[in-house]
């Protein structure tokens, strides 16, 4: 059960408090009072200032973010953070809100997230200047790497000579004990020898031999991360992706995974940063089973939103086997995000469809015959490990448009429309949406980037030609334009509805396994929209009754203005559609 915090009067108290769950455990060179004001320092904040009231939803039904890499929009003579600034201004106004530039540091490997610099831009990418120009028109979301930095780093550098900084910020471990119980989503070793100064040394790498695990035991490591985010907020980041922050602290002998020290670390973080900047943000990235990654909101006092991992799997499924009770019970067990909190919805990302978040959702054998079917349309499976040496499937690696390209029976001429279907259900759910650009664009499979890089997340990681794409998407016939100008279309229409409003109320209805629908009621209950989809590759009638239209109140359908005659008793959907049927 979550217990209330403490009464607190200060920021210092508050800090305090977060250390001393921190570090209970842990014995620390000095206090965590003094540590407290040293933290508090770092960010330019006053000890004693009271503290803040918990903070409101800084958000409304008009935010979606838009997720890519700084270098997926590649024009000549340009630097890619130029170019896709360009591509924001001139394509997504009034459509996109907020930019995640996945980690544009310097880095050696895993495509960004294996950081060699936190302190500084890529210079292939731009500048910390063309950063400030992204924050200036679009809410920015960035990376916090939290958990592992390069090996290649100068702290790792420094750490094998025992020099600052870097001495001591690194997890070792015995490669003698028994580390069994640990949770990885990767097949390779845990423990990596190396040779230090002081002789071989064997540190922890969690996700790959590159990526060496931080060790917050040490309050250094802490400080510098601290220093970091301040150093974000100077530049214009608004929100704070945590990525991998699950893994962050480690007990011998546990799974590593989810530990009271690693929410505490969270809980703090999140002090910090609403002090410094009220309407900041902290998003959990946990891959991880669907209740232990709702935990991440805490009692309100942790994340603002937390990744809805389940979705993008449970939505695949339903849309290629046209069979919605799965995702449907999922949907009613999801309790509604409290205030200053959210859920942030997705269906595609830079990584893989997530299959963790499904386990105990589908079963076994749904899970096999979904594997299978995204094998056949081009898809590859990545692994992680098991106890004993065994492996399981992690996540599928496809682009997603390839992914709803057919059925359980195999590819069909509906792709655009089921393509087009999921993101009008993910749209319309509670929760801000983040939309990758490669699904907003209808990206397909890039093998060749697969086979040059050797990684299979490499298939959804395409880069485009600016000029080629503009032409594509100036084209309302080609396979680009069209399905942008749909997707764009939805999303203008999603931000007028106060109904959508990411805290709105969320019912699910109950139909038969061919549709999916769900109710959302705006917060001062002006409107009401029926969310409907046919989720089959067949026309599907819908009994106006099930949905208990009032009478008295005008309906019609937002996506295709359509108004319903009082006298009407069905619709019958086409394969695929989905209809947003309100009052207002």
């Amino acid at each position: 059960m979550l217990q209330a915090e403490p009464v607190t009067n200060t920021l210092y108290e508050r800090v305090t408090q977060h250390l001393d769950a921190i570090y209970a455990d842990t014995p620390v060179a000095q206090s965590t009072a003094e540590l407290a004001h040293a933290l508090v320092r770092l960010m330019r904040l006053a000890p004693f200032e009271e503290l803040h009231a918990p903070g409101g939803n800084h958000w409304d039904e008009r935010d979606v973010v838009m997720i890519t890499y700084g270098d997926s929009l590649l024009a000549e003579d340009e630097k890619p953070l130029v170019t896709l600034r360009r591509f924001l201004d001139e394509y997504t106004q009034g459509v996109v809100s907020a930019v995640h530039v996945l980690p544009f540091y310097p880095w050696s490997s895993d495509d960004g997230f294996s950081v060699l610099d936190y302190s500084s831009v890529n210079e292939a990418l731009g500048s910390w200047s063309d950063i400030n120009a992204l924050a200036q028109g679009y809410d920015l979301m960035a990376d916090l790497v939290i958990n592992h930095c390069s090996s290649r780093s100068l702290w790792f550098e420094n750490f094998l000579k025992n020099e600052e900084p870097g001495r001591g910020y690194f997890v070792t471990a015995n490669p003698g004990d028994d580390h069994s119980a640990v949770v990885r989503p990767r097949t390779s070793e845990l423990l990596r020898a190396v040779e230090a100064i002081d002789g071989e040394r064997h540190v922890w790498c969690t996700f790959s031999h590159d990526q060496v695990d931080l060790d917050f035991r040490n309050p250094e490591v802490l400080r510098q991360f601290v220093s970091i985010v301040r150093q974000y907020l100077d530049e214009g980041v608004r929100i704070f992706r945590l990525d991998a922050v699950a893994f962050l602290w480690k007990v011998p002998g546990t799974s590593c995974l989810n530990l009271d020290q690693t929410h505490e670390i969270v809980r703090l973080l999140r002090t910090l940063v609403e002090h410094a900047r009220e309407d900041a943000v902290l998003v959990t990235e946990t891959n991880i089973p669907n209740r232990e990654n709702l935990s991440y909101f805490g009692n309100a006092n942790e994340a603002h939103w937390v990744y809805n991992f389940s979705l993008p799997p449970l939505l695949l499924h339903t849309l290629v086997s046209g069979d919605c009770s799965y995702l449907k019970q999922w949907l009613m067990s999801m309790p509604p995000a409290r205030n200053g909190t959210a859920y942030f919805n997705f269906i595609a990302s830079h990584d893989g469809i997530g299959l963790r978040p499904a386990e105990g959702l589908l079963s076994d054998e749904e899970m096999e015959r979904l594997i299978s079917t995204m094998q056949r349309f081009g898809g590859h499976v990545s692994y992680r490990a098991l106890e004993g040496g065994a492996q399981k499937p992690y996540e599928i690696n496809i682009s997603l448009y390839d992914a709803l390209q057919g059925t359980l029976q195999g590819a069909d001429q509906w792709g655009e429309d089921r393509f087009i279907c999921a993101h009008a259900i993910m749209f319309a759910l509670e929760g801000i949406p983040g939309v990758y650009l490669h699904s907003l664009l209808g990206t397909r499979n890039d093998y060749a980037r697969v086979e040059n890089s050797g990684h299979f997340r490499a298939i959804n990681r395409h880069q485009w030609d600016f000029g080629i794409l503009s032409q594509q998407l100036d084209d309302a016939h080609s396979h680009h334009g069209r399905l942008f100008a749909r997707l764009t279309a939805l999303l203008q229409l999603r931000a007028a509805q106060p109904a959508f409003h990411p805290n709105a109320t969320q019912f699910t209805l109950q139909f038969g396994t061919p549709m999916f629908g769900f109710w959302r009621q705006s917060i001062d209950r002006s409107q009401s929209i029926f969310c409907i989809s046919n989720i089959t590759d067949s026309p599907q009638e819908l009994l106006l009754s099930e949905i208990n239209l009032i009478d008295a109140q005008q309906w019609h359908d937002l996506i295709e203005q359509r108004q319903f005659a009082a006298h009407e008793t069905r619709l019958v959907l086409r394969p695929y559609q989905t209809v947003w049927i309100s009052n207002v």
